[in-house]
């Protein structure tokens, strides 16, 4: 019998009790653990047998479904102890230390570092979960040299990971989008525009990312450290990297006994991405030519499989650190300490993550995000119909943790709205439903990339979570006010117009309050 809490006002519970539960007490693991029982509870009418039974059954689900293994989330999970492996070899050898102190002759100032780490995004958007791990372990070493706070790192990693990857169409997100919006478009009859065409003029109207990336610009270029961010910037400067009242971070400290050099870190760290990159053209290309069709870049990225490839990756990295190790004689002890502390500093962010992932299932479970989207049916001015599609679904990915489930729900859901009433509000309701995805994926303490960029810094989970609201509430006014104008004059420029006014007004508002607190 289907539980009445499904699709009901009861469903939003659960996601809000972990997540203010998360913010008040810091215990993301209790408060995620706390959820998980309500939820469980609701979708059993309230009896502790069967919740037991349900939370058992789909804790078991994480790993092995449809009598088979979960693929996806053991592949995750292998490429997280995999990562914390490399670290911990990388660290043992001394290529850690090694390339922070390079990097430090080369790079004379914060301001230097925060731009490696920005830029670098370039170089791993193929994957945000890719991006926000390679890219913290890359940089950790040298932002700490110049003492930028562990929580300005996790924010560098998440405000320039999603944003990049939902703006590419040469990435994981890119290729998903593209395949959604090809569907949209193929149901409706809509031949003026391709796949590739739509997902290139969304992203011109996609506000929050556009917006985030530029404010990412001005933090790299200094003061713009709002709400929070100040305090740990300061304590950065004074030489505390995170508040130990707290707890450390998860993370591999340095082991090092030995004089490390730049390249072992170098050739890892390339062929790690190097093999990535090439498992996700080639598990594509396997699944295009089992499905008859010619291979394309944009297709093989569409059926690629990015954990199996990732842990190619992961798997080739590994070998590349352990020749290293070899090389410089490592004892049997050490070998065993290093591996157990790689695997020990992952820990924490795997436990977080099956936490996560179980959530989400039980909040699929009662509708959630379908009863969300049933707010938006109500009457309303057409011209707010964007705005308020990117409240939905930043309120959707907010309560369940994901952009690309919020995705997949709320693009097909906006496309049939604007269809019956306006079609020419398509691609810009569309293009609010990606924004608002990636602007409550950015606040989530239950998103998984924002669990796997406070993992990439060794930040605090939590102080990640309320070092980056400030900046992600900031630009979600910006984009409402963008979305708001689009759809009232239906021109792009207009929006885009509206949306830098109002980034220049946020802007404006934020240098008055750190003015009040100086």
């Amino acid at each position: 019998m289907e539980s009445s809490f499904i699709q009901s006002y009861w469903s939003l519970l659960p996601p809000l009790l972990a997540i203010v539960l998360a913010v008040f007490t810091r215990r993301v693991l209790l408060s995620l653990g706390l959820g998980i029982i309500l939820a469980a509870l609701l979708l059993q009418h309230f009896s502790v047998t069967g919740a037991v039974q349900l939370v058992l059954s789909s804790a078991l689900a994480l790993f092995w479904s449809d009598n088979a293994v979960n693929e996806w989330n053991v592949n995750i999970l292998t490429f997280l102890l995999l990562l914390g492996c490399i670290i911990s070899m990388l660290s043992r050898i001394g290529a850690t230390l090694a390339f922070a102190e390079w990097a430090q002759t080369r790079i004379k100032n914060r301001r230097q570092a925060k731009l490696m780490t920005g830029l670098l995004v370039f170089v791993f958007f193929i994957d945000d979960y890719f991006h926000s791990l390679s890219v913290g372990t890359i940089c950790r070493p040298v932002t700490d040299r110049f003492n930028i706070s562990r929580a300005k790192l996790a924010y560098l990693l998440d405000s320039t990971a999603a944003p990049v990857c939902v703006l590419m169409p040469v990435s994981s997100w890119g290729a998903y989008i593209i395949a959604l919006v090809g569907g949209i478009l193929v149901s409706h009859g809509i031949t003026e525009h391709s796949a590739l065409g739509g997902f290139l003029m969304m992203g011109s109207m996609n506000y929050y990312a556009i917006f985030t990336l530029i404010m990412v610009l001005l933090v790299i270029r200094g003061g713009w450290d709002l709400g929070a961010m100040a305090r740990h910037e300061e304590a950065a400067l004074k030489g505390s990297l995170f508040d130990s009242s707290k707890g450390a971070p998860p993370g591999v400290e340095d082991s090092s006994e030995q004089v490390g050099r730049v390249i072992d870190l170098l050739l890892a760290i390339a062929t790690l991405t190097l093999v990535t990159v090439v498992g996700l053209l080639l598990t594509g290309a396997h699944a295009l030519k089992q499905e008859g069709l010619e291979f394309s870049l944009l297709g093989a990225l569409e059926h690629t499989n990015v954990g199996r490839s990732l842990v190619f990756g992961g798997v080739a990295g590994a070998l590349v650190c352990v020749f290293g190790m070899v090389q410089q004689g490592v004892s049997l002890a050490h070998w065993r300490q290093t591996l157990t502390t790689g695997v020990k500093g992952m820990l924490p962010a795997i436990y977080i993550l099956l936490f996560a992932w179980l959530i989400a299932g039980l909040i699929s479970q009662l509708q959630t995000g379908q009863y969300l989207a049933s707010l938006v049916q109500h009457s309303l001015p057409l011209f707010l119909l964007p705005a308020v599609l990117f409240l939905l679904a930043g309120m959707m990915a907010f309560a369940t943790g994901t952009s690309w489930g919020t995705f997949g729900i709320m693009l097909p859901i906006a496309a049939d709205m604007t269809m019956a009433i306006d079609a020419q509000l398509l691609l810009p309701a569309m293009s609010a439903v990606m924004a608002g995805a990636v602007f409550g994926d950015h606040c989530s303490p239950i998103s998984d990339t924002t669990i796997l960029s406070s993992t990439g810094a060794a930040c605090h989970h939590m102080d990640h979570v309320l070092t980056q609201l400030p900046y992600a509430l900031s630009i979600a006014v910006v984009s409402l006010i963008g979305y708001v104008a689009l759809g009232y004059s239906s021109s792009v420029l207009l929006g885009l117009l509206a949306a830098t006014l109002a980034f220049i007004l946020v802007l404006v508002f934020w240098h008055w309050q750190q003015r009040r607190a100086a």
